[in-house]
């Protein structure tokens, strides 16, 4: 037993005083965070002023009325980012990204450009040339046909603006509608009353109280799944890489002549395992700080997030099968490093490995989607598949608890058995040098007392 603890914390301390670990460790949430908070800020970078729009209103009625929803789509946003409440989210992604992307130095500045007997081409000939000389950044076209087939044409110096675009689209959208509306003697008023949209609330049976946004669930979700995926792939290569380079380089040898191979294959997994469960600590703590300052910035630019209320339960099943999916594939990586001579056939053989954790993490869309359904009771069940399919579905639609105790059950029984066999191989293929083992050779040293 001493001289396990003594591999443990040879494993332990060696990678954690290195230095890619204490660089992985700063830079993880930092890169993490930038993925999420990129993006948001990037949107709401504004470089220059406002865009200048030139309008040719063709129907000789539309330009009044397209200004003042211009207007009203500027304060429509302005709102927006000032009244979000930090404790919601807004339903619609699309929304919430054009909000984001939306000119941060106000809306564009329309200029009406008068006709006075010109045509059409002279007209466009002359805006060209103010869009060319930079005094306009673009123009746009109201037809005479535009209430009839709702078609307008918007020509730009700049056709990666999507954002300003788009901002037209609805200003003119709106502004069309509500003069159909009043030439068809309908008060605008009462029909934008009749069509306010419906608050449908998610909320999962036996918890009344409490109201659970879908896309909170399903990111939570996404993130179980990618969390486990990642974190069993990474540290599961730094087994087969540690095995690789100690049979490569002798040093098993002499570990042997001091220690049970045994004891060294469990010190190892079980020290490198307290090295990702100590940089996960870290990056979690680390995380956490950042979704709170996150979501601060983000609900001051008009993206209000709020923080799911995850159980404490949660937490408890994502370590058991986070720790049952670590022990099952770290041994797994450690019998092919045991295998194998170079680091290139260990990469080789470690394919099929990462083919099953992919595999796994993909399984989470449709297990998220059906969480009590026979294929997703099945998944879950297969320990190769449970570490992530699993922690799914209680995040999802939570199973009877004798479902999770059975994964639990098997995953750790294949642990067991798995840990015997690959005991049974380490042994001999740590010492063997010269050539990778057959499975012939590979089956006869399991049989071997």
């Amino acid at each position: 037993m001493n001289k396990l603890f003594a591999v443990i914390r040879r494993e332990y301390v060696q990678r954690v005083r290195s230095r890619i670990f204490v660089l992985m460790t700063v830079l993880g949430p930092i890169v993490i965070s930038l993925f999420g908070l990129a993006p948001a800020l990037i949107f709401s970078i504004r470089a220059g002023g406002p865009v200048k729009v030139a309008v040719v209103d063709q129907t000789g009625r539309m330009y009044s009325s397209f200004y003042n929803s211009v207007m009203e789509e500027d304060e429509k946003d302005v709102s927006t980012k000032q009244a979000a409440d930090p404790g919601t989210v807004n339903d619609n992604a699309n929304e919430r990204l054009q909000t984001m992307g939306n000119p941060s130095a106000g809306s564009p500045e329309l200029q009406e450009v008068p006709i006075a007997g010109r045509s059409l081409k002279e007209i466009k000939s002359d805006l060209d040339r103010r869009v060319a000389a930079k005094e306009l950044d673009g123009y746009l076209i109201l037809p005479p046909d535009l209430l009839a087939n709702g078609a307008a044409e918007f020509v730009s110096r700049n056709t990666g603006d999507v954002f300003t675009r788009r901002f037209l689209q609805r200003a003119l959208s709106r502004a069309v509608s509500q003069q159909r509306l009043i030439e068809a003697n309908i008060n605008v008023k009462t029909v934008e009353a009749l069509s306010r949209p419906v608050d449908l609330e998610a909320t999962r049976i036996g918890e009344t109280d409490r109201k659970q946004n879908p896309r909170e669930a399903f990111v939570l979700v996404f993130g179980v799944g990618f969390v486990m995926y990642l974190t069993i792939l990474l540290y599961g290569q730094v087994i087969l890489g540690a095995v690789i380079q100690e049979k490569e380089t002798r040093i098993a040898e002499i570990l042997f002549s001091s220690a049970r191979p045994f004891a060294i294959m469990l010190g190892k997994l079980i020290g490198v395992f307290l090295v990702a469960l100590t940089q996960l600590t870290i990056w979690g703590l680390a995380l956490v700080a950042f979704t709170i300052y996150g979501a601060g910035v983000l609900s001051a630019r008009g993206a209000p997030v709020r923080i799911p209320a995850i159980p404490a339960s949660y937490f408890f099943y994502f370590a058991l099968f986070f720790l049952m999916g670590y022990f099952l594939y770290s041994t797994i990586y450690a019998l092919v490093g045991s295998m194998v001579t170079t680091a290139q056939e260990g990469g080789q053989l470690a394919m099929p490995i990462i083919l099953i954790l992919v595999i796994g993490f993909y399984l989470f869309l449709p297990v998220s989607r059906s969480p009590d359904s026979s294929f997703a009771f099945w998944v879950s069940m297969i320990p190769f598949f449970s570490p992530i399919t699993m922690p799914v579905r209680i995040v999802a639609q939570t199973p009877p608890f004798w479902e999770i105790a059975l994964s639990l059950l098997i995953g750790f029984s294949a642990v067991a058995l798995l840990t015997w066999l690959a005991a049974r191989i380490y042994r001999v293929g740590m010492l063997m040098a010269g050539k990778k083992a057959t499975i012939r050779e590979v089956m006869r040293w399991v049989r071997q007392a």
